[in-house]
């Protein structure tokens, strides 16, 4: 079966292989979630809620204009982070100080749009909470829950997914084609067949079939792993072992009900069927969440029993046995546990004794490459990194909640934290960050009294923000780095949220820290951290002389990335204050270091603002290049925050000689900016509004605010392919646009993506743009080619060609 490739509106994953069945079932989903806004399956684990879920959001997708948003929870093991997952999940990068619960809210209050909460069970009143905060708030929001029991809001339907359809005991007179009418029948015949090639639901092997898929009570993932076994035995002998091990199953306990006791059997099964080394490495996994690589096996999994060496083909032998699943691509393998399976294995490896061990090691793994990829950001390898971390932010989260929640373990959780310090910034995080740093600050042994509000309170979903200050006395416990070093990361987070009072309070305990600890390299980080905080309150000569100490203090410890990070704030100071030639000098020698490191992330921040001064200057062209240049640099790291000053500061370069894509480019920057709460560097707010008033003179009031209206209508994609665009003029009106889309054979999606084909962008290229996984992307081009009838890139691009500004977004 072909997996259809996603519309525009719909943010789930692709299907990795063939959905089979429950039509009943998609069918009652649907009807239900027409008449109520929370609508929760429930079922035992392995019964299919998850793929039943997705599969009637896709259907849904249309239906839904502000999209279909999967939220993944089984990995979440932190309570207090369920509302700032929901926010990644709908990829809301906020930086303001407000409750996260009510950012959240704001952005769904207009919005229509299908919201699927996977995984609810154990944080079953948590995400109650939050469910019945949000459909308050957002009118047009709907709710698709899986959890193994309902979460009890007001107004919730539920659903139990039954097992999938199967044949009587009395198959005696049911023809070979009949059978196969069974959804349980059919999931049986293509899992084998994907593990058997050329197997087929035969009039000699029906019978035995159909004893399999009732023994095994129509339980999908309980079919799936008793197909697997076909690689090694035949369809007989597969029913003739289920036979024997549900009869011992009879024998215990009868507590469990029914289907939960199968599955426990066949999972028992699996886990008998492995090698003992096999069975280790299972229970040592599941310390993992969100999935892991073989680095980090290796590293976390070997001793007392598997040697280094031998990781490779266990996890070999794992996946074989459809225990771990493979995910990734020919580049970046990585491995993953389902959640059942995973529990199973967490049952083990506390039955062993070893979980308080492997824990401890999960956790000094993840400090170890936290550590590491702080020593790599400033460097060649820096995107490499960005994105390892990324998809390690699971592991990360079940690290700093080890340190969280283990006795004595708090100080190396705040060097965790302080490690990611830039990865956090990166990855448009501050709130979680702030989170925990306060929580950890508070567990600190060396914290002392506290003198402010008690920090990161879990008081629900709808509570203030946690990022109260863990601010003390440090007369309260004996001075260490790590302290000190983490209230200075608190500290510079807070001034990025413009959160100066309780900056402020943190800079005031590490300075006495810093006295007693002597510590040249903190004393730098203080002065960054005021400069920077002076400088977005727009003192500028203040400014200018704690970031020249700074820079001083960063020399002196020899702290390259220190410098560089400082001189782009020390430039813009010294722009802001008319002194272009020191401005340029250190904008200068910030890029100087950045190129001998093949930097990325401080180049392009560099480029924003020393583009600004150039176009100060006078020098337009070279101005936009700048930006353009810094917007490049910034796409593999989806830096949003970062995009938008760029196309802000393209707005303000076309104010007067092109004012309605000045216009346009406004438009388009004040919807990234809703997303963030304001702009957050408020000392650039005079350029921005002298630069919009101009653009108002030149074009009159009316069709500045039309071609303003069309930027605040575009995609983000569609505005950042404007922004790119060498040419100057405006973007069409909106009419003819929509005439366009409704003309074209492809979704706005898949134009947007055919426009990133034509650019000769990769997939891989495509997805990191977008924000999308790369099957994902490979699956829109594959539908993108059916749809127009291509067999290859080249005549996509040609038709892009062709169509020119048909295309919505386009800018000529």
């Amino acid at each position: 079966m072909t997996t259809t490739a996603p519309n525009v509106s719909c943010h789930l994953p692709a299907e990795l292989n063939s959905f089979i069945g429950r039509r009943h079932e998609i069918a009652e989903v649907k009807r239900l979630l027409s008449d109520a806004r929370l609508v929760t399956l429930i079922g035992v684990g392995g019964v299919g809620k998850t793929r039943l879920a997705l599969r009637v959001g896709f259907d849904l997708r249309r239906s839904c204009p502000d999209g279909v948003w999967l939220v993944e929870l089984a990995a979440l093991e932190s309570p207090e982070l369920l509302v700032q997952t929901v926010m990644e999940s709908l990829e809301i990068q906020d930086r303001s100080v407000r409750p996260p619960i009510e950012v959240l809210t704001d952005h769904l209050r207009d919005k229509k749009l299908l919201l699927i909460l996977d995984n609810c069970e154990h944080l079953l009143d948590e995400c109650a909470a939050v469910a019945e905060t949000l459909m308050r708030a957002a009118p047009g929001l709907r709710i698709l829950a899986t959890s193994r029991q309902p979460l009890g809001v007001v107004g919730e339907q539920m659903m139990a997914v039954p097992p999938l359809p199967m044949p009587d005991f009395d198959i005696s007179r049911s023809s070979t084609d009949s059978l196969k009418q069974f959804d349980a029948i059919r999931l049986f015949a293509d899992r084998s067949q994907s593990v058997l090639p050329g197997f087929e639901v035969t009039d000699a092997n029906q019978d035995s079939v159909a004893r399999i898929v009732r023994r095994l009570d129509g339980i999908p993932l309980a079919i799936e792993l008793a197909a697997v076994r076909l690689r090694a035995i035949s369809v007989e002998q597969l029913l003739a072992r289920l036979d024997d091990r549900f009869r011992l199953l009879t024998m215990g306990a009868r507590t469990a009900l029914p289907r939960q006791q199968t599955l426990r059997a066949l999972i028992d099964w699996s886990y008998a069927l492995c090698t003992e080394q096999e069975r280790l490495l299972w229970a040592r996994l599941s310390v993992f969440s969100g999935g892991l690589d073989l680095e980090a096996a290796e590293h976390v999994c070997t001793g007392d029993g598997i040697d280094p060496d031998e990781i490779v083909d266990l996890v070999v032998g794992l996946v074989g046995k459809s225990v771990l699943a493979r995910e990734g691509d020919q580049t970046t393998v990585r491995y993953r546990l389902l959640e059942t399976i995973r529990q199973y294995g967490r049952d083990r490896l506390r039955e062993s004794g070893e979980e308080a061990e492997l824990r401890a090691r999960h956790r000094d793994w993840f400090q170890n490459l936290a550590n590491r990829g702080q020593r790599q950001w400033f460097g060649p390898d820096q995107v490499a990194w960005f994105k390892r971390l990324r998809a390690e932010h699971g592991n990360i989260r079940t690290a700093l909640d080890y340190c969280l929640t283990t006795p004595g373990e708090a100080e190396r959780g705040l060097a965790i934290a302080t490690a990611l310090r830039f990865y956090w910034i990166g990855s448009g995080s501050l709130r979680e960050p702030r989170d925990w740093l306060d929580r950890l600050l508070a567990a600190d042994p060396a914290a002392g009294p506290a003198t402010g509000p008690a920090p990161g309170q879990a008081a629900g979903p709808a509570a203030g923000p946690a990022a109260g200050p863990a601010v003390g006395s440090a007369a309260g416990g004996e001075p260490t780095i790590a302290r000190a070093n983490a209230l200075c990361v608190n500290a510079r987070l807070a001034v990025l949220q413009s959160d100066f009072a309780l900056a402020a309070d943190m800079l005031t305990e590490v300075r006495e820290l810093a006295k007693k600890l002597d510590d040249a390299a903190i004393l730098a980080e203080i002065s960054y951290v005021s400069g920077l905080a002076t400088l977005i309150q727009r003192d500028l000569t203040g400014a200018a002389a704690l970031l020249e100490e700074a820079v001083a203090g960063y020399r002196e410890v020899d702290a390259q990335m220190g410098v560089v990070n400082t001189l782009l704030y020390l430039a813009t100071a010294y722009s802001l204050l008319g002194r272009s030639d020191e401005a340029v000098a250190r904008f200068k020698e910030g890029l100087e270091i950045c190129v001998g490191r093949e930097d990325h992330w401080f180049t392009s921040y560099t480029l924003w603002v020393y583009g600004i001064e150039i176009w100060r200057q006078g020098d337009v062209a070279r101005a936009v290049e700048m930006e353009r240049e810094a917007i490049r640099l910034k796409e593999p790291f989806d830096d949003r925050l970062g995009t938008a000053l760029c196309v802000e500061a393209l707005a303000c370069m076309a104010a007067d000689g092109t004012p309605e894509r000045s216009a346009v480019l406004f438009g388009a920057s004040q919807e990234r900016w809703r997303s963030f709460g304001a702009p957050p560097f408020g000392y650039l707010l005079g350029l921005h509004e002298a630069s919009e008033t101009l653009a108002r003179e030149r074009l009159g009031e009316e069709e500045f605010e039309a071609a303003f209206r069309r930027g605040t209508e575009l995609t983000p994609a569609d505005a950042l392919a404007y922004a790119m665009c060498q040419s100057v003029k405006p973007a069409k009106p909106a009419k003819p646009a929509a005439a366009a889309a409704q003309a074209s054979p492809l979704t706005r999606r898949e134009m947007e993506i055919a426009r990133l084909v034509a650019q000769g962008m990769t997939n891989k290229a495509i997805a990191s743009a977008l924000v999308i996984a790369q099957r994902t992307a490979e699956g829109h081009v594959e539908h993108i080619l059916t749809k127009l009838g291509f067999n290859s890139r080249a005549q996509i691009a040609a038709w892009v060609g062709e169509q020119g500004h048909n295309l919505p977004g386009s800018a000529p």
